[in-house]
């Protein structure tokens, strides 16, 4: 181990910010980046010594290797989470854009699932079954709704997701709204005690590719739609229309008024969902503008 993945090491280890995955794929990152920077020409032993010139050094190594601009934003973003960490917030600009990135995928359809009776009959393990609907119930990641307790987590009138649950260690809320929701929830906690979905005796990682297994078996890969339909539904509750992924009209179809319920409406979602940018939530629910008209939405 170089001296520079030592103390990203240490790093790491004295801050346990967000879910199992989000830990160790941020962890295996970032260890990699200091091989890159050692293999580089740069001898840097300790984070403190890491300056922009090095995250541009990363940035173009890793772009005549043709790695994906998707991947490479991953990346930043683990190396932002470290500057922080290290007390350097000022080392990486704030946009992607400055590494001449281009931005997330734009909306390329509507990929909303239901975890639909049919669906379920063909996953035999009652807890994952109980996973999906807790998914598309209340729009959870999969590691969400294998960890949520929900004797811990119920609060009332919303579901209060601790850090450690969530992806980018960003704990939030998500609203009970419906009878359903509460029966489900009640479902949940008559075989989890107080404890969560993930047996006794399992790790997270472990109970993971029973999940994996069960939900390519039910055809659902891995159940990200559940969320698309979660999104989805709550536009049309907030807003009294479907959103343009369902066939709903776009921003510039709007009235001005509509525009404003259609943003407030997806701010709300995003927050819902634990999105760090609005542009995440628009590949749920559809492009906000027409094709053509955003720009010149933009100017008015």
């Amino acid at each position: 181990m170089t001296p520079l993945a030592f103390s990203i090491r240490r790093v790491i280890l004295a801050n346990h910010d967000g879910a199992y995955a989000t830990q160790d794929n941020r962890a295996r990152g970032l260890a990699a980046m200091a091989d890159e920077l050692k293999a580089l020409g740069y001898g840097l032993k300790d984070v403190k010594n890491l300056k922009p010139a090095h995250v541009n050094a990363l940035v173009a190594h890793w772009k005549r290797h043709d790695i994906r601009d998707a991947t490479i934003r991953n990346r930043l973003g683990w190396v932002r989470w470290l500057a922080i960490k290290a007390g350097k917030p000022g080392l990486i600009p704030a946009s992607n854009s400055a590494f001449g990135l281009a931005s997330r995928t734009p909306y390329q359809g509507n990929r909303a699932r239901s975890a639909d009776a049919d669906t379920l009959a063909r996953v035999s393990n009652e807890r994952i079954r109980l996973a999906l609907r807790l998914q598309e119930a209340f729009g959870l990641r999969r590691e969400e709704a294998l960890k949520l307790r929900p004797r811990l987590a119920d609060k009332g009138d919303w579901l209060q997701l601790k850090a450690s649950w969530c992806k980018g260690g960003r704990a939030r809320s998500v609203p009970i709204l419906s009878d359903t929701q509460r029966q489900l929830l009640r479902e949940v906690a008559a075989v989890t005690g107080d404890g969560s979905l993930i047996p006794m005796g399992w790790s997270y990682r472990a109970f993971l590719q029973v999940y994996k297994a069960a939900t390519r078996a039910g055809g659902l890969g891995k159940a990200h739609g559940l969320r698309h339909s979660y999104a989805q539904r709550r536009y049309e509750a907030l807003t009294g229309a479907p959103c343009p992924a369902c066939g709903g009209r776009t921003a510039d179809a709007m009235s001005i008024a509509d525009r404003f319920i259609d943003q407030e409406a997806r701010l709300t979602i995003s927050a819902e969902l634990g999105h760090g940018r609005i542009e995440v939530t628009d590949t749920y629910l559809g492009r906000r503008w027409a094709s053509g008209h955003f720009r010149k939405a933009a100017a008015s």
